[in-house]
């Protein structure tokens, strides 16, 4: 028996793209966002999902909700290990003035490696996901499960289940509102779809 987990990320929120948001509060999903997430729940329907858990941030809880709603399921369970990265004292700063600081290039390069200021390792992040998935399989065989969460926490599962280094995030596109398909069994895991994108 296997357990299907559709890794979603949240839909993009009105900024998205213009400051890292990490953990900020307050970052919600605008009429876009919302649109996008209604489309990403209304995909989920037909694959007869069972639960849905999702990160604390409003953004994926938005997300979350959605799929919940269009599903006819219970409201969305929260999970920490879900939760976007802890940027450190990265977090709220624009990508503009990122792009200028030498430790986000090289946590951008060598993920493996360097850690946020003030923040989380990547392998840290890497270590709470792929333990939840590891749980919830042994638990519910057979079950199609829905985790709502962030870009970097869905590349860092990916990479596991891809046997490869966490360096590899950079060459991962996982666009917010898509989805990756990940396939659990006592045999291991695969990688059923990545990054499909519903427009």
């Amino acid at each position: 028996m296997t357990a299907t987990f559709f890794l979603v990320r949240h839909a993009a929120h009105d900024n998205l793209g213009s400051f890292l948001a990490g953990r900020m509060s307050g970052i919600g999903l605008g009429p876009a966002g919302q649109e996008q997430a209604a489309r990403v729940a209304q995909r989920l329907v037909r694959e007869k999902i069972d639960d849905v858990y999702t990160s604390p941030q409003e953004r994926t809880r938005q997300t979350a909700t959605a799929i919940t709603t269009a599903c006819g399921l219970d409201p969305p369970q929260i999970n920490n290990a879900l939760d976007e990265v802890d940027f450190g004292s990265w977090t709220g700063r624009s990508f503009v003035d990122l792009n200028h600081d030498e430790q986000w290039q090289r946590w951008n390069a060598l993920r493996g490696l360097e850690r946020a200021p003030g923040g989380e390792h990547m392998l840290d992040v890497q270590h709470r996901v792929v333990a939840l998935i590891q749980s919830l399989a042994g638990n519910r065989r057979g079950r199609r499960i829905v985790l709502v969460s962030h870009g970097d926490v869905i590349k860092a599962a990916v990479t596991y289940v891809l046997c490869s280094p966490l360096d590899a995030c950079a060459r991962l596109d996982v666009a917010p509102g898509s989805i990756t398909v990940l396939i659990v069994g006592d045999w291991g895991a695969k990688i059923a779809a990545l990054n499909e994108v519903i427009s």
